[in-house]
């Protein structure tokens, strides 16, 4: 079975992430150390027990997530589900790599790259808001926010919350997977005429009602299991070495 160096393997996601150039919420790379070598990688969205304890049962050296631990802002001591989610990483000797804002904004592997593809949206290579993390362009095929919706829901396989007239125009769209809900004025000030993401807020509805521009939540973990599917297998290609997609299901 092919292995490689746990050391090796993070130095080359950081390079192929460009990670080191992000400022972000949480470390990104290895967040806890568990084996030297790696023969066998679990990925997911995130590092729940649940993903844990798939890890644990399949015999894995490393979970790969986007969203990983050690949030700034949490509380920072180690008792309760965190104690206990570290304790069963530790007592199986697992490796936890995370990636979060790089995987997002990776021009191929990322979040938004792969959302785009799954959607078959047409990309016009134009981003903007905070980090350029919204992406713009069109869904061909689809003129109204109903039809962009409906494309949204058979793609992802779930039926998305929608803000706006179903017959209004989505001839210029924006997307931006998570919680990017809070970047709207973004997508309204470049142009779009609907505005996709994970997650929706209060003020958003009021935000898009007022101007004028369609809103599809189209769930959070739905608009982000694809970005470290893609990069799971990037790491087969490179290395060959075993890496298994699970998808713990997750309505937000």
């Amino acid at each position: 079975m092919k292995s490689i160096a746990t050391r090796a393997l993070c130095a080359w996601l950081d390079t192929k992430l460009n990670a080191p150039s992000f400022s972000d919420y949480c470390p990104n790379g290895l967040q806890v150390e568990g084996t030297p070598s790696i023969s066998h990688i679990v990925t997911g969205v995130t590092a729940s027990q649940a993903l844990i304890d798939v890890a644990i049962a399949q015999g894995a050296d490393a979970l790969l997530v986007h969203h990983g631990w050690f949030w700034k802002g949490e509380d920072s001591r180690i008792t309760g589900i965190r104690k206990t989610r570290l304790a069963s990483l530790m007592a199986n000797n697992i490796n936890l790599l995370a990636f979060h804002l790089p995987l997002d904004a990776h021009p191929e592997l990322g979040n938004n790259a792969q959302l785009a593809r799954v959607l078959k949206l047409t990309p016009s290579q134009e981003t903007t808001g905070p980090g350029n993390l919204i992406w713009l362009g069109q869904m061909p095929g689809s003129t109204t926010l109903g039809e962009v919706a409906a494309n949204v829901e058979r793609a992802l396989g779930r039926t998305p919350q929608i803000i706006g007239d179903p017959g209004m125009p989505a001839h210029r769209l924006a997307w931006c997977t998570g919680a990017a809900q809070s970047m709207m004025t973004h997508a309204i000030e470049a142009g779009a005429q609907v505005f996709i993401t994970g997650e929706i807020s209060e003020p958003t509805v009021h935000l898009a009602r007022e101007a004028g521009v369609g809103f599809i939540s189209a769930g959070h973990h739905a608009t982000e299991r694809y970005g470290v599917q893609a990069l799971g297998n990037a790491i087969q290609k490179e290395f060959g070495i075993r890496v298994d997609f699970v998808d713990i299901d997750n309505p937000v």
